[in-house]
């Protein structure tokens, strides 16, 4: 009978220990992984281009070109969500980048080389959802380009600082950095914008309406990208004569992007850059010194909750 009971016992333990590791299994492959994408969206515009986003189209003279450096830092660029809790993923993100812009007539080709220097985060569980936050610094990962950008824009009406002008751009995003520092998609990415400007006496705007193809859909994960996406931005501001050589204008830009499929509900996001930038402007060798501080309206996989971004521009043409 002691013999039963016992063999009894450790049956009963054993098929305890059975279903405990069958639960454990099952919760360690719910917790799925997702892979990270690339969260920066302030879209600079190419070198020598004026506003951050939008670009003048003041595109004009013979052969010449643009040099350009800029940095910034983005605080709480994506902060997830499903419903009941709340996860900040990436916390803060900032980096440099360094372009370059020929010009001829009313055509630019462009480079721009992004690197990160700081995206960081809080770690978590969202649902069956595992969220590694992304760990770089100068420290571990130096000198790591991101997602260069190769472009080419036209200004295909008006002239420069008339009172429209009308041209296009188109971007090939070439991949580079690890998705789970969430600085790239890690897939070939492709922009196509419409563009247009115009100044009036002291007043000058930009806008953009465009197309992200982006050939990933992470959309089942919370706080994703969801494929393809629809660009959109405006410009305006009011310029201020310093000196003879110097001027300077002040306005908002407000831009973002939404998801095609789920056009305009909730895979958008959507900021605003008031920015103020200085232009020596002339015969020969040009400088722009530009500065931005933004906030989300709508708060999406990496429109920062506030950034702040500085740009230097040296450009001009024969």
């Amino acid at each position: 009978m002691a013999s039963f009971k016992s063999n009894r016992n450790f049956g009963a333990a054993l098929l305890g220990g059975l279903a405990l590791l069958s639960m454990l299994a099952t919760h360690a492959e719910a917790q799925q992984q997702p892979s990270g994408f690339a969260v920066e969206r302030l879209y600079q515009s190419a070198p020598g281009g004026g506003w951050f986003v939008m670009d003048d189209l003041n595109i004009n003279g013979g052969l010449g070109g643009a040099i350009s450096f800029s940095s910034g830092y983005a605080h709480n660029p994506v902060v997830i969500s499903d419903g009941k809790d709340h996860l900040s993923l990436v916390t803060q993100q900032a980096f440099i980048d360094i372009g370059g812009a020929v010009t001829y007539k009313r055509f630019r080709g462009y480079l721009n080389l992004p690197t990160p220097i700081l995206s960081t985060g809080t770690n978590g569980t969202l649902g069956p959802y595992q969220f590694t936050a992304p760990s770089v610094t100068l420290g571990t990962t130096p000198d790591t380009l991101s997602d260069s950008r190769i472009g080419f824009d036209v200004r295909l009406f008006g002239e420069p600082r008339s009172l429209l002008r009308l041209g296009a751009g188109a971007q090939l995003i070439i991949p580079s950095g690890e998705r789970a520092d969430y600085v790239t998609d890690a897939r070939y990415r492709g922009m196509f914008r419409f563009l247009a400007a115009g100044d009036a006496g002291a007043l000058s705007y930009a806008g953009q309406l465009g197309v992200h193809i982006r050939p990933l859909n992470d959309a089942p994960a919370p706080g994703s990208p969801n494929g393809n996406e629809f660009l959109y931005g405006i410009s305006g501001g009011r310029r201020f004569a310093l000196s003879s050589n110097w001027t300077a204008i002040a306005g908002p830009e407000i831009y973002g992007e939404t998801a095609f499929n789920s056009f305009f509900s909730g895979e958008t996001g959507t900021e605003a850059l008031l920015t103020g930038r200085f232009e020596k402007t002339g015969t020969g060798r040009n400088l722009r010194l530009k500065v931005g501080l933004g906030h989300a309206l709508v708060q999406n996989f990496g429109a920062a909750q506030w950034r702040v971004v500085f740009g230097v521009e040296v450009f001009g043409h024969k």
